[in-house]
């Protein structure tokens, strides 16, 4: 695992994630540093209610956000509750990140200075909220939790976590299906949402606009890959960062550097906060 005094550099394991980071190091003002929420700057929980960002976390992302281009959150969380589990009791919030933006619903929705823009809730919705109590009816312990604009189904306190997935796979999809929604798999979770955006797409439009130089991207999930697929094809210098667990395997075969889940991920970035300092 990494801290402040090792090296940055070599925590990076392939050759094109050494030419991102020389390239941040090089010119710092000109990286954008993009991080998921969930499972990457927060530990992820039985209730996502509960999840809280790791209490160094916001400290470290004030001292980037005064050295990089960018600090930008991509979560399929919304933005304004992002921002609350970003909350301390004792020193610096989320909140207080430099020029933060927090790209919320996978891109869909915007916080910026204090200010929340977002396209109206897909109808499709009220549909699933009326119907998916009776498809998870007889699996005990799994959660529908409604984001807003989404609507998460968790299996992580059923009795049978991966049997209830599996077996909400097929229904679930039907469902969403039905009501013009896709589903997003996740760590125990399938999240029932409007198509049209990704991580990778969000990703992308915020290079853009913000004109980077060179981009690093955290991640956790599976949909997180579509953030690393956006980093390697977007023709910039870039990074991408594995949260690790043993839940999610495939982003590891993604990635230039693998650290150990928000702990790892809170050292590199101030691994990373010294470098460039």
């Amino acid at each position: 695992m990494s801290d402040e005094t090792t090296p940055v550099e070599a925590l990076i394991r392939t050759e094109t994630g050494r030419a991102g980071l020389a390239a941040v190091l090089e010119d710092p003002s000109g990286a954008v540093i993009g991080l998921d929420f969930d499972g990457t700057l927060s530990p992820i929980v039985s209730d996502p209610a509960s999840a809280r960002i790791h209490p160094d976390a916001p400290a470290v992302l004030v001292r980037l956000g005064e050295l990089v281009r960018s600090v930008v959150i991509v979560t399929g969380r919304p933005a304004l509750q992002a921002l609350a589990l970003g909350e301390a009791s004792d020193g610096p919030s989320l909140a207080d990140v430099p020029g933060l933006v927090v790209l919320g619903h996978y891109g869909m929705e915007r916080w910026e200075r204090g200010e929340v823009t977002a396209p109206p809730p897909p109808p499709g919705l009220d549909r699933v909220r009326a119907e998916l109590p009776a498809v998870t009816r007889g699996f005990d312990g799994v959660l529908i939790e409604d984001k807003g604009r989404a609507v998460a189904v968790h299996t992580r306190t059923a009795a049978d976590p991966e049997g209830a997935l599996l077996a909400l796979n097929e229904p679930v999809a039907k469902l969403a299906a039905a009501s013009g929604l896709i589903v997003e798999p996740g760590r125990l979770v399938l999240e029932l949402r409007p198509p049209g955006m990704d991580k990778g797409r969000a990703l992308r439009g915020f290079l853009s606009e913000r004109a980077a130089r060179s981009v690093m991207f955290f991640g956790d999930d599976l949909g997180d890959i579509a953030a690393f697929d956006a980093v390697a094809t977007c023709g910039l210098p870039g990074v991408r960062v594995c949260s690790g667990s043993a839940e999610v395997t495939r982003l590891v075969e993604h990635a230039d550097a693998v650290v150990d889940g928000p702990e790892g991920v809170v050292r590199f970035l101030g691994a990373l906060a010294s470098s460039v300092g």
